[in-house]
């Protein structure tokens, strides 16, 4: 699975317009872990970024990964 970065993650809370607290309900990742990543103190293991990722992947969040363009988010479509 390809990595997420912090500023992605800011970007797809943004997107939702979730709190730190929505996204630690969804993920189930504890608070300070979130913080410390997201303020790039510190590098989460994999499975903590995967917790991540599939709680706002459910939520509606696509990454982008990086195209010579830069790593990204974009919320999907929604399906009729």
């Amino acid at each position: 699975m390809d990595t997420i970065s912090p500023a992605q993650v800011r970007a797809a809370r943004g997107l939702l317009d979730w709190t730190r607290d929505q996204l630690v309900a969804s993920s189930g990742v504890p608070k300070s872990t979130l913080v410390r990543f997201e303020d790039q103190g510190s590098r989460p293991r994999g499975a903590t970024l995967s917790a991540l990722r599939r709680a706002l992947e459910a939520a509606g969040v696509e990454f982008i990964q990086e195209n010579g363009g830069g790593a990204g988010v974009r919320l999907r479509l929604a399906t009729v």
